[in-house]
């Protein structure tokens, strides 16, 4: 078995795309930033689906060039055939929605990095690990990066793969229009369809629509173009046909369009037909690669070019797997499929990335505790930024580089702190409640709206505290939630994480239940937190029944981290062992039993900055053993568990004779 099941080989860019509809390209006045490019896009669209898939392309040497490194690593392409160019830039695309008829866009890539692909780019080991090689036109309009795809193609053929071309036509790129007509879909030329018809037998599968093949074949009629192309190639022709779906023919052109193999259509809105062919071809290898019919082939093609003129951006709006799945139970339930909110959670919450199975957070965002410290110690509250900092640096170096670690910081006194954790590896949160506020206020930054959620970093994670209680009157209840649901809407629309935390025993008496019941009603009201973040609770009964609760309404949340409440070590060891035997349960995320002697005694002038860093790192360092120690015993009782019963079985003869 190959370990990989399709390598894509072409153009990768930088899509900045519009982000207000229905005006000019020249008016737009903010941009959102996503990977772009047809053989980039179709990997990136793979992988969503399951797809083992590895792209071979040329990206800058700066910092567009590892965005899009970097993003295909987080979407689980190999990147291993993505070579950087010390001398080009990375290719930009400007896009813009004006209409459901018109997507104006403006390709930059005068000799940019992606056309520099060459021959020795072509790695002979790397092509033999893939199943199927898929390549698209624009790479066969420049000499050098024709070779490269030839080469490539030559490979895979003697290694035993598949072979697929999506023609992705596009004039602009072949030099058959100028900078302004990059919208322009179909061009006739001579020279292009004899390039492309000289191709065409390396094929196993040739996509395109109807004017993708009317280029290839050199003729506006659509039949004829696929006669021509089936007289020179023996490969499934896949014909896309806009909201009439597609037709797959594998043998002789019949005389209608209509008598080829087709599979369910999906007729949405249509809001952005910008990368919907590459959604398309990713949802039909899938298909193809996996051997279902073309029927089934077809439907996953559908469906996945139905996400992607629903939304905006182009990879952003590929469905994962479980997505697909989700849509074909549910169908379609509006028409403008991004209005769907089941349908968005699920498309959210299987496309997050990065693992945070383990979680261990070093939590400083304590702005009022802090404060109260300072006081104490009769020194300006500006003091508190820098020591800060040095919490930064202890949960580094505990960290280490490892996985699992992070911290929660916030942007008002902690500004230098979680500005420098940018690009360290670590999960970051940063504070929105105003400190100790009830009923809950936000930071004043943010504004009534959220709209300074727009100024965080994309990796900043928002949390929010609210001292929510069952027993609160309708008023208080009311104003708490209005706010938690007006700063989660706000995080989505700003594709940040969030995070909910809720502590109700300091407002009222806590039984088995109190918690559960506060997740069901934030649920209730459309708050699907990314995390929850708990007080410890005292009994087994409560963790199970909040975390029955979460799983009940969110079969793809984050999980829960468990607060500390400046409770002692001995104490949070005993919550720790408690909260371990729950799955759902990630970590913790503990601060004043970390820095609170610390920041007494460096505050006071009492210890240097290293003595600081270094009693709040064995600190650290400490809480993350004894909980990795908790989950591990946890994990072996469970499997004793399973023995015990295993053997009783034996036992008692209930396993068969």
């Amino acid at each position: 078995m190959k370990p990989l099941d399709v390598i894509t080989i072409g153009r990768s860019s930088v899509d900045l795309y519009g982000a207000q509809v229905g005006g000019r390209l020249e008016d737009m006045n903010s941009f959102s930033k996503y990977i772009g490019g047809s053989p980039t896009n179709i990997a990136a669209g793979a992988a969503r689906l399951g797809l083992k898939s590895a792209l071979i392309t040329r990206v800058g040497a700066e910092h567009m060039g590892r965005f899009i490194r970097e993003q295909l690593v987080r979407e689980g392409v190999d990147v291993r055939g993505v070579k950087t160019d010390p001398e080009r830039l990375t290719a930009l695309v400007l896009l813009g929605i004006r209409d459901e008829n018109q997507f104006p866009l403006i390709f930059y890539r005068e000799n940019c990095a992606d056309m520099a692909l060459c021959e020795e780019d072509i790695d002979p080991s790397f092509i033999e690990q893939s199943r199927c090689v898929t390549v698209t036109g624009t790479h066969l309009s420049h000499p050098r990066t024709e070779a490269a795809v030839m080469k490539a193609l030559r490979l895979a053929r003697q290694s035993g793969a598949l072979t697929a071309l999506d023609i992705d036509y596009r004039p602009n790129l072949w030099g058959l229009a100028g900078h302004e007509a990059g919208e322009s879909r179909f061009i006739e030329s001579r020279k292009v369809t004899e390039k492309l018809l000289g191709t065409l037998s390396l094929f196993d599968l040739i996509v395109g629509t109807e004017e993708e093949f009317h280029i290839a074949g050199g003729s506006t009629d659509t039949l004829e173009a696929l006669r021509a192309v089936r007289r020179v190639s023996n490969a499934a022709l896949v014909c896309k046909r806009g909201p009439m779906g597609a037709a797959v023919f594998e043998g002789e052109i019949p005389d209608s369009l209509d008598k080829g193999q087709t599979g369910p259509g999906f007729p949405i809105e249509v809001f952005n037909v910008l990368g919907a062919g590459d959604g398309f071809m990713a949802g039909l290898l899938k298909g193809w690669l996996t051997g279902e019919d073309w029927p089934t082939a077809l439907k996953y093609a559908n469906a996945c070019g139905a996400f992607a003129v629903s939304r905006h951006g182009c990879t952003p709006a590929y469905p994962s797997w479980e997505e697909l799945q989700y849509f074909f139970k549910v169908g379609i339930r509006t028409k403008a499929l991004r209005k769907d909110a089941a349908l968005e959670q699920v498309h959210w919450s299987t496309n997050r990335k990065g693992d945070w199975s383990t979680m261990r957070v070093f939590a400083f965002d304590h702005r009022m505790q802090l404060e109260a410290m300072a006081e104490e110690a009769g020194v300006p509250a500006d003091r508190i930024g820098a020591f800060k900092s040095l919490c930064l640096q202890a949960a580094t170096a505990v960290a280490d580089g490892q996985a699992g670690y992070g911290i929660l910081c916030d942007g008002r006194l902690g500004r230098q702190a979680l500005f420098a954790a940018a690009g360290s590896g670590l999960w970051i949160g940063r504070p929105a409640e105003w400190p100790g506020s009830r009923p809950l206020t936000l930071e004043p930054d943010l504004g009534f709206d959220c709209g300074g959620l727009s100024e965080w970093a994309a990796e900043h994670v928002v949390k929010v505290l609210c001292f929510y209680h069952p027993d609160d009157t309708a008023e208080m209840k009311d104003r708490q939630e209005e706010t938690v649901k007006r700063l989660f809407e706000a995080a989505r629309r700003n594709r940040l994480e969030f995070l909910l935390e809720v502590i109700p025993s300091k407002v009222g008496t806590v039984d088995d239940q109190t918690t559960a019941q506060i997740i069901d009603r934030f649920y209730e009201i459309g708050v699907y937190p990314d995390w929850w973040k708990l007080e410890p609770m005292k009994s087994r009964a409560a963790w199970a029944n909040a975390c029955a609760a979460v799983e009940r309404h969110d079969a793809y949340t984050r999980g829960i981290v468990v607060l500390g409440l400046d409770a002692p070590q001995a104490e949070l060891e005993e919550s720790f062992g408690l909260a371990a035997a729950f799955d759902l349960v990630k970590g913790f995320a503990v601060g004043r039993t970390i820095f609170g002697e610390a920041a007494r005694q460096w505050l006071a002038g009492r210890i240097s900055d290293q003595a600081a860093v270094e009693d709040m790192a064995a600190r650290y360092r400490r809480l993350c053993r004894i909980w990795d120690e908790a989950r591990a015993d946890a994990r072996a009782g469970a499997r004793t568990d399973v023995s015990a019963k295993a053997d009783a079985v034996k036992v008692t003869g209930g396993g068969k004779a």
